[in-house]
């Protein structure tokens, strides 16, 4: 039965679709069914997996919005709306630029709770479902919140103060309230992580001094993760060995249940 994760944060620039990406590669290279679904109009995650292949008309997460706002899911199954990506064990549903179009009539019909129904049904089908939200509060980034048992939330070390980050706690906790009792935050991922520099250390002690879960697995700064983005290959792939590829192994065990 999978369990749905969801990397968000209203702040952009941070490396959510990094973290999304390397993650549900690294549970697909562990041998588990894993499933990507992109709720960002910008398509970051869908590029990064896909590369060329993400142009084009094919299955995607915003055909099944579109059917939603339009007239319902009918006869379609939700593996209709993904696809196999080049790496062994992981889908995806691909994002497409017009989610942005759809959003105000999706919101008009009160459909946040569709994505939940749907992934519902795909539980059984993989072992890990991941969810990657563009950097705002709106329909897509609710929709993922109620679909989803727990969220992650990456964090830079830069000029997303304290406050805000108590404020994108409480937005989750209204959520979890309101319409998922289940949602948990899984912990906060930090990311740029300079271990020399004094400022991220001092952000990092403040975060874990308020009582926000601070992972212990961080994330380096490193043109690695460039280079990755631009052979569309997540780093296990590009380079096992390499100190960026096993943060991200050591985080993905980390947050992992044995």
């Amino acid at each position: 039965m999978a369990r749905i994760r969801l990397t968000y944060t209203p702040k952009g620039g941070v490396g959510k679709s990094s973290i999304t990406v390397n993650l549900a590669a690294c549970a697909a290279a562990s041998g588990k069914r894993t499933l990507v679904v992109d709720l960002d109009a910008q398509a970051n995650t869908t590029h990064y997996l896909l590369g060329d292949a993400a142009s084009g008309d094919g299955p995607s997460i915003y055909k099944f919005f579109e059917q939603q706002a339009n007239y319902g899911l009918r006869n379609h199954q939700p593996g209709d709306f993904m696809r196999e990506t080049p790496f062994p064990s992981l889908w995806i549903m691909a994002a497409h630029p017009e989610l942005n179009f759809l959003q105000a009539k999706l919101e008009a019909r009160a459909k946040t709770g569709k994505l939940r129904d749907m992934l519902s049904q795909l539980r059984s089908e993989f072992d890990e479902i991941y969810i990657d939200t563009g950097p705002a509060y709106n329909f897509y980034s609710i929709s993922g919140l109620v679909a989803a048992d727990t969220c992650l939330i990456p964090f830079d070390c830069d000029s997303f103060s304290l406050d805000a980050m108590r404020s994108l706690m409480l937005n989750i906790g209204e959520i979890a309230e309101d319409h998922n009792p289940a949602l948990k935050v899984e912990g906060i991922v930090i990311n740029q992580w300079q271990p020399r520099a004094k400022l991220p250390q001092r952000m990092v002690d403040a975060l874990k001094a308020d009582g926000l879960p601070v992972l212990e697995a961080k994330l380096s700064s490193s043109i690695a993760m460039r280079e990755s983005h631009s052979r569309h290959m997540p780093l296990i792939h590009m380079d096992r060995s390499h100190k960026l590829s096993q943060e991200f192994l050591a985080l993905y065990q980390e947050i992992t249940p044995v």
